[in-house]
């Protein structure tokens, strides 16, 4: 049974593919309330490990628990409900639709009604007031009658880590967040990010390292599919492993 200050915890996570282990006896304990991340270089196994923590994989061997229940053979699905929810690296919101339209389907999934967009606009207009306040929480009000298509990379960021604040998750775990964004985009999600971690637990994998080390109250660095260092980024970024890791793959 995990202590209860911690969310989310693995125990020698490893996933193989024919052969290749990618990701090899993973040890990881997120606490909960904190922003964790996940770094290391390319190769690393971050994706992987990744995408066996939030079910997108089945894992070779080892187990995952969230909030001290094993979640290892759940679906994605599943573990949604449980209040485990996702973000892709790549933005998915309806491009067609409204900044609020968006969101208001993402209510309507949280409380288990199918997408009926043909549904009496009454009915659809009931989520309305908890849609504005997603939009409003991540700083979108001025947008809200647009057509998502039509925002900015990091707005549409924005708007899908409010369709995903409307599933209501305990713990959010974001795949690269500041992936290909500007700089003013990358300056508004890390705010975003760290306004929305005053409520909920966030586990990020994120190459962009002043954004983790800006952000993160602990980090877990992988090399070759295996733990290499953790702790808070002052302490690993010392860390001659960690430097000898990064560099030896063509990073500074």
């Amino acid at each position: 049974m995990s202590s209860p200050d911690i969310i989310l915890s693995a125990r020698k996570l490893t996933k193989r593919f024919s052969g290749f282990t990618a990701v090899n006896g993973v040890d990881l304990d997120v606490e909960r309330g904190t922003i964790h991340a996940l770094i290391g270089p390319n190769g690393a196994g971050k994706t992987t490990c990744f995408n066996l923590l939030t079910k997108f994989l089945q894992p070779s061997a080892g187990n995952i628990s969230f909030n001290g229940r094993d979640i290892t053979g759940l679906a994605p699905a599943a573990i949604a409900r449980l209040g485990v929810v996702r973000s892709f690296q790549i933005s998915a919101v309806f491009p067609r639709m409204s900044v609020l339209e968006n969101v208001r389907i993402a209510l309507q999934r949280r409380r288990g009604d199918s997408f009926d967009f043909w549904r009496n606009q009454k009915v659809l207009n009931a989520y309305d007031e908890e849609a504005r306040e997603r939009v409003e929480e991540v700083g979108l009000t001025e947008f809200i009658g647009e057509t998502a298509g039509e925002l900015s990379y990091g707005r549409k960021r924005a708007l899908e880590i409010a369709t995903t604040l409307a599933l209501e998750p305990e713990m959010l775990l974001l795949d690269e967040p500041m992936a290909g964004m500007a700089q003013e985009d990358v300056s508004r999600i890390s705010a975003l990010i760290r306004r929305i971690a005053a409520k909920r637990t966030i586990l990020m994998v994120e190459h962009n390292l002043s954004v983790v080390a800006d952000l993160s109250d602990k980090i877990t660095v992988l090399a070759r599919g295996e733990v290499l260092a953790e702790g808070p980024y002052e302490a690993v970024s010392k860390d001659p492993r960690v430097i000898e890791a990064y560099i030896g793959a063509g990073h500074g």
